[in-house]
């Protein structure tokens, strides 16, 4: 199993990257929330030389299709070969409210969405006119003067974030790979996440998931000492009911029965009221969405939970550890997973 470090979105992530790199993460990956991802990885690029870079996730539809096709093509270059284009729906207040761009049918338009960018791949690495003809997108034009030509690294792969079998199966169907939410339970993966992306393969004509990589980033709590463990326990619980408050999300919620937690987190998130939010959080809730254990167990249960589905993982903990904390679980994963 693949283990890939999470960059931080800031000044110094090229550092960060080179530092991950020497200790033997296998990839690392940034995210589009206060800063966008693409020039921090460019740097990143020229401080690495093994470890794959990728985006996790962009906002696909803040961007229109041409221009994600020309940074993901970018960054293929920069790289040398080691970029991984993940992408995202978000959900509609931000794209609308915040981008100011349109939004519909989000599982339709993302499937278009990534097929327009192929189209575009290919117009540049044949020579063949584009001619994309959508519902959402229409991409007709591409003189010489604007056509890079073919990337001699090729198409960097894409892998498609969703949470809804809808989204899921679109990334089954399209996309190289799925990101698995962490907002995500065992249960629910298997019993909604795993279809979708079958049916979506088999959309595709493919049979299995053979060749797809399936990532995930689970909720970890632990900790070297009792405080340590406090902290992580309270954030983790947070993060949780941030997301639990989002009406998109639900679903996970409803396949357990706590349809009330997702709207009672819905009202206190409206009144800013995030701590309280995060005290609603059960343990049975927190054992569901998250691995909850000692150092020395953590790879373990998260192989028992998930090592016949995920091709590559993470650490989503949103609290500090000492540095150098991941490394031991990190080879454990890498050696036995």
């Amino acid at each position: 199993m693949k283990v890939d470090f999470t960059l931080e979105g800031k000044a110094g992530d090229w550092d960060a990257a080179a530092e991950a790199e020497r200790r033997g993460y296998d990839g690392g990956w940034l995210s589009e929330i206060k800063h966008d991802p693409f020039p921090a990885l460019a740097v990143a690029a020229t401080r690495t030389e093994r470890m794959e870079l990728g985006t996790a996730i962009a906002l696909a539809f803040a961007r229109n299709p041409m221009s994600l096709a020309v940074l993901a093509n970018d960054l293929q270059l920069y790289s040398g070969g080691r970029f991984v284009l993940g992408v995202g729906s978000q959900i509609k207040p931000h794209i609308t409210k915040r981008f100011s761009m349109a939004w519909s049918s989000p599982a339709g338009r993302m499937r278009e969405y990534l097929l327009a960018v192929r189209a575009i791949w290919h117009s540049w690495a044949t020579g063949e006119p584009l001619r994309f003809l959508g519902e959402h997108y229409t991409h007709t034009l591409m003189t010489p003067f604007f056509n890079p030509g073919p990337n001699p690294h090729g198409n960097p792969p894409i892998i498609l974030a969703g949470v809804g079998p809808l989204m899921t199966k679109v990334a089954g169907e399209v996309a190289d790979g799925f990101f698995v939410h962490g907002f995500t339970t065992e249960q629910y993966l298997r019993q909604t996440t795993l279809p979708a992306l079958l049916a979506g393969r088999a959309a595709a004509g493919k049979s299995d998931l053979a060749g797809f990589q399936v990532s995930g980033l689970p909720f970890i709590v632990t900790g070297e000492t009792d405080e340590q463990v406090e902290a992580a326990d309270a954030a983790v619980r947070k993060q949780i009911a941030f997301y639990g408050s989002t009406p998109a999300y639900w679903p996970v919620f409803e396949a357990h029965g706590w349809t009330e937690l997702g709207q009672e987190l819905n009202t206190l998130s409206k009144r800013g009221e995030w701590d309280e939010m995060g005290r609603r959080v059960t343990d049975e809730v927190l054992h569901a969405f998250a691995i909850v254990a000692p150092p020395n167990q953590v790879a373990e249960q998260l192989l028992a939970r998930y090592g016949d589905i995920f091709t590559r993982t993470g650490f989503y903990s949103p609290y500090p550890l000492p540095e150098g904390f991941w490394e031991p679980i990190m080879r454990e994963l890498q050696t036995t997973g």
